[in-house]
């Protein structure tokens, strides 16, 4: 276990192991924002978020909310698009499935990929037109990007659910799990594909997440003991 890892992410396929403390994810998240807010884009605009449980996809999301959009996260792992023919601000697209998904992914002003490589590194074979997410963050990491306060009464995501009420389910969620401040929170990335369960309601009181896509689970026990996990979803 790294001390002060807010977020750490397995890929039991690749070997991948990436942790990010809260500043780093902070720093992810901020330059995401920036990345947004310098294309034009501000509260009320529309994302279609169409990636797996995964660190970038963290820092998408937390940018893209700290920005003010509403997402399009209905069935997220396959789809997240609003209704067909709705226009779309901004849509980040995981780059192996571009090719399954592009006559379903409305055009959006700008549009980003993201290769989901170990440690991220950014992506060498990018879509006519989309842009390479990494690539295109990278000058926004440790700046600042414009602050907006953020309006609770404004849709967080595209069925209308508000700020308020998404903030709410998110504790909910920490609730019902039994999820509290400190606690260490494993998560099987192919149970628990929903960003209220695997991200958003753990952050929401203060705990940590160990977030395992194609977890092994001959190496299950080994992480808990090696995390000091104290909670597995």
């Amino acid at each position: 276990m790294t001390a002060g890892d807010l977020l750490t992410y397995y890929d039991d396929r690749s070997g991948e192991r990436f942790g990010l403390t809260a500043g780093e994810l902070g720093g992810w998240a901020a330059a995401t924002s920036a990345l947004l807010t310098e294309g034009g884009l501000g509260p009320g605009d529309t994302a279609a978020v169409l990636l797996p449980p995964h660190w970038q996809t963290a820092a998408v999301l937390l940018g893209a909310w700290s920005a003010g959009l509403k997402l399009s996260i209905r069935g997220w792992a396959t789809a997240g698009l609003t209704p067909a023919g709705d226009p779309l601000d901004v849509t980040f697209v995981e780059r192996r499935r571009v090719g399954h998904w592009l006559d379903e992914v409305p055009a959006g002003r700008h549009q980003f990929v993201l290769g989901l490589a170990p440690h991220g590194e950014a992506t060498g074979d990018v879509p006519d037109g989309y842009r390479d997410y990494i690539s295109s963050l990278r000058p926004h990491l440790g700046v600042h990007p414009p602050r907006h306060e953020i309006q609770e009464h404004l849709p967080a995501v595209a069925d209308g659910t508000t700020y308020r009420e998404y903030a709410q389910a998110a504790a909910g969620v920490a609730e019902r799990n039994g999820i509290r401040a400190g606690d260490r929170v494993l998560i099987d990335t192919a149970v628990q594909e929903q960003p209220l369960i695997w991200l958003l309601g753990p952050l929401s009181v203060g705990a940590s997440i160990v977030l395992c896509a194609n977890l092994d689970p001959s190496r299950l026990d080994a992480r808990i003991a090696g995390e000091g996990v104290t909670k597995v979803l």
